[in-house]
């Protein structure tokens, strides 16, 4: 019964993404049509456009690419949140989670916080104080058909642009590598060397250096320098050397080797300043890393997924811009009779959609399908009527649709939907855990 509740969700989000994605490729001609026919009077469209493309049309567009062209099984590459492809798997541990917690720590890294609303907040203040966050959350990745369970990383001369960084997934059990090794953790590792456009979706995202070689080698070398007991096999021609590119656009090369770090003998009493002092310096094609040994205790699981907050915020705007709407249609329209009762009626609505929007937020997916009904109509409402339907000004029906759109795009995601699975699921686990209490009193 619930593999049908599963399969009923993921084909009803699916309908909703692929029209959220058709209508976002129509407003982006609708939007360039403006401009080629009214050239610099909506010149501020161009930011509108780019905006579209980059973060609504270009991914989605490659999600559903990908499912057809790349395939599901573990291929030596992370992938992406768009589904394309990411950074090449170029490391491996044996060890528990203390384990690498403690030879990481040893050897100068610091654990990532997990990517959310606070960690969000705090990467754009201490950009915009050009302060260090050394513990500043690594965009996710994907192997396994889930997201990195921890990432470490070394901070450079205290810039947002560059850093040493590493995901790591825990291997499934009983799972092997092509070739029979088994291990515990596979890693990807890459150095941030500065912040750029995607050359594929042209999103703001970081640029790595292009021989990820050496980035492995620098993780396996201050891991050897910090922990004398950690063994270190390699698979050599683990892959067939290459030259490639992720799905940012940034050019990779490799040799295919894959070393494997051991740590179970890993004698966890060490102290771990004093192995700190024994980590080589970083290579010389990159800057010395600020020394950063603070235990984090966040890591990359990202309980509450991005997609879900930015459909929380693209609600709470679309209420207030709902009101704003109507508002000025009734400014345009004075001798409207009724005007009041329309307006409260309006105030009344985007407090009922925020509502839901709270909903949502808590993990409930009848709210969220309500707003995604309400969304689409909404959106092909404006699609099919144009400004005029409501006698809107351009800005106030193209801020609406892209609300709408956006609103679509973001709430029919996988991850939302995963995430409403496992409140669903936390929630039946709790009142199974209260029902035996009370049998037991």
């Amino acid at each position: 019964m619930r593999r049908r509740a599963v399969t009923i969700w993921t084909t009803i989000d699916g309908l909703f993404f692929f029209v959220g994605t058709v209508a976002a490729g129509w407003l982006v001609w609708l939007t360039i049509d403006e401009l080629v026919h009214h050239g610099i009077r909506y010149g501020w469209l161009v930011l509108v456009v780019w905006l579209l493309v980059a973060y609504l049309l270009l991914p989605r567009i490659h999600t559903m690419l990908a499912l057809l062209y790349l395939p599901d099984y573990f291929i030596g590459r992370a992938r992406l949140y768009d589904g394309l492809l990411g950074d090449p798997v170029n490391l491996a541990l044996r060890g528990s989670e203390h384990q690498l917690r403690i030879a990481m720590e040893r050897a100068g890294w610091v654990r990532a916080d997990r990517l959310g609303f606070r960690s969000g907040l705090r990467i754009v203040t201490s950009t915009l104080r050009r302060r260090s966050y050394a513990e500043a959350p690594v965009s996710p990745a994907f192997l396994f058909g889930r997201v990195q369970d921890v990432t470490y990383q070394q901070e450079v001369n205290a810039s947002p642009a560059r850093r040493h960084h590493v995901r790591f997934w825990r291997a499934p059990r009983g799972w092997r590598l092509p070739g029979g090794a088994a291990v515990d953790w596979i890693g990807s590792a890459s150095y941030d060397r500065s912040v750029g456009l995607s050359l594929f979706t042209l999103q703001v995202t970081h640029k790595i250096a292009s021989n990820t070689d050496v980035e492995r080698d620098y993780i396996v070398r201050t891991l050897r320098a910090a922990n004398p007991a950690a063994e270190v096999q390699v698979i050599r021609h683990f892959s067939t050397g290459y030259h490639s590119h992720t799905g940012g656009g940034d050019a990779i090369e490799t040799d295919g080797d894959l070393p494997i770090v051991g740590l179970a003998h890993l004698d966890a009493e060490t102290n771990i300043e004093d192995a700190a002092a024994a980590v080589p310096s970083p290579p010389p094609t990159a800057h010395r890393p600020v020394p950063a040994l603070l235990d984090s205790a966040a890591s990359n699981r990202i309980d509450r997924p991005p997609t879900v907050y930015l459909g929380y915020v693209l609600t709470a705007l679309r209420g207030l811009v709902a009101v704003i709407t109507a508002v000025a249609a009734l400014l345009g329209a004075p001798a409207l009779p009724g005007w009041g009762l329309l307006l409260t009626a309006t105030v009344l609505g985007a407090v009922a959609y925020v509502a839901l929007a709270q909903l949502t937020f808590s993990g409930r997916p009848l709210a969220r399908l309500a707003i995604l009904a309400l969304s689409l109509a909404g959106a092909l409402v404006a699609l099919f009527g144009g400004p005029a339907i409501v006698g809107l000004d351009k800005p106030l029906w193209i801020a609406n649709l892209m609300l709408d759109i956006g609103i679509l795009v973001s709430l029919s995601a996988g991850d939302v939907r995963a995430f409403e699975f496992r409140i669903a699921a936390d929630r039946r686990r709790r009142r199974a855990a209260a029902k035996r209490s009370r049998t037991a009193a």
